[in-house]
């Protein structure tokens, strides 16, 4: 039986307690918080969980096996890096950390320590990415000419993160599992509204040295909600939409076709396909119950997380070339690894 403390119980803590409770194999010893009023929310919720306001008590605990830190991203490289000097197993919230520098110094922490370390970038464990994955890697796609995405709502404003590590970091890690490809470079255009805050709105745009371009429209001004992401292959596309009760991916046997041939060139180089369109099903199983449960047979078998400290890395690498493109008036920015992820 795996042990979890989780430290912070506020907008996403509660659906960690929630799961690990429920995750075979693993059980919640203990949370810890700031806020009295919290505290006591555990206490009545989950009666047998310690919640304590100091932080030390679960790294002291010799019981506790690994730490979940739900917290501001400010605080995950404080947090996460005496969770793994204590010896501690970490659960860390996307992003992993605010820059690059401090990803690295995590992730070799970890390492050197032998211990296990996730980053909850959760979109991963949905079925819907996975089905999107699974269609792409066995090529039905073709190859892989765009992704197009838009992820925008009305708030919720951050104060310590721009809405490209609040909404765009998603778009990221998707991007990374999708294509299996880490993008040559990021241009990026973006905007703060309200002086003193960080960017509210932003657009990003993704080269790969496949050929394939991503586009990212994020936002917290929009008077609606939108989760949308168009995927366009050479021989078929691929929409999902995240707010669809069900249906949510579907797949179209449309494209376009070219020529080099002499005689069709002079009546029409371009050909349009059009086909059926069908939605695949997908698991409905809900992402962070999977999740939990990979990181519980992770700790369990010493195997390395999907979403692990590599990942974690490579997007908070691309949140700060996309940050340097915006404050540079969309300037690009080349990213120091390229191509094939590690």
């Amino acid at each position: 039986m795996i042990n979890i403390g989780i430290i912070g119980y506020g907008y996403w803590g509660p659906n960690l307690v929630r799961n690990f409770a429920e995750t075979p194999g693993a059980t919640v010893a203990a949370v810890a918080d700031l806020d009295p009023a919290k505290l006591a929310l555990v206490r009545r919720r989950y009666p047998a969980v310690n919640a304590t306001a100091d932080f030390h008590d679960l790294l002291n605990d010799s019981s506790i096996d690994a730490i979940a830190v739900a917290t501001p991203v400010s605080t995950h490289f404080e947090l996460g890096m005496a969770a793994l000097r204590a010896g501690k197993h970490l659960w860390l919230e996307k992003p992993m950390a605010e820059t690059a520098l401090q990803a690295r110094k995590l992730l070799d922490e970890a390492e050197r320590r032998q211990l296990t370390m996730i980053v909850d970038h959760t979109f991963i464990y949905t079925g819907a990415v996975r089905k999107m994955a699974e269609i792409i890697k066995s090529g039905e796609l073709g190859r892989v000419y765009y992704y197009d995405s838009i992820r925008v709502n009305l708030g919720l404003f951050q104060r310590d993160v721009s809405v490209v590590s609040d909404l765009a970091v998603h778009d990221f890690s998707i991007l990374e599992h999708l294509l299996g490809e880490h993008p040559s470079a990021v241009s990026a255009s973006g905007t703060n509204h309200f002086p003193g805050s960080p960017e509210n709105l932003a657009y990003i745009t993704l080269f790969y040295d496949s050929g394939t371009i991503a586009h990212a429209n994020v936002s917290w001004l929009a008077p609606v909600k939108v989760r949308q992401i168009l995927v366009g292959g050479s021989k078929k596309m691929i929409t999902y939409n995240d707010l669809e009760p069900s249906e949510k991916i579907k797949v179209y046997d449309k494209g376009v076709s070219f020529t080099d041939d002499p005689q069709q060139i002079q009546e029409m180089r371009v050909g349009y396909r059009t086909g059926d369109m069908w939605a695949p099903k997908i698991g409905v199983t809900e992402a962070l119950s999977v999740e939990g449960e990979h990181f519980v047979d992770c700790i369990e078998h010493g195997k390395r997380p999907e979403t692990d400290g590599h990942l974690g890395l490579r997007v908070v690498e691309l949140i700060e070339a996309a940050t340097s493109s915006m404050r540079g008036k969309g300037e690009t920015v080349y990213t120091q690894r390229q191509g094939k992820p590690s």
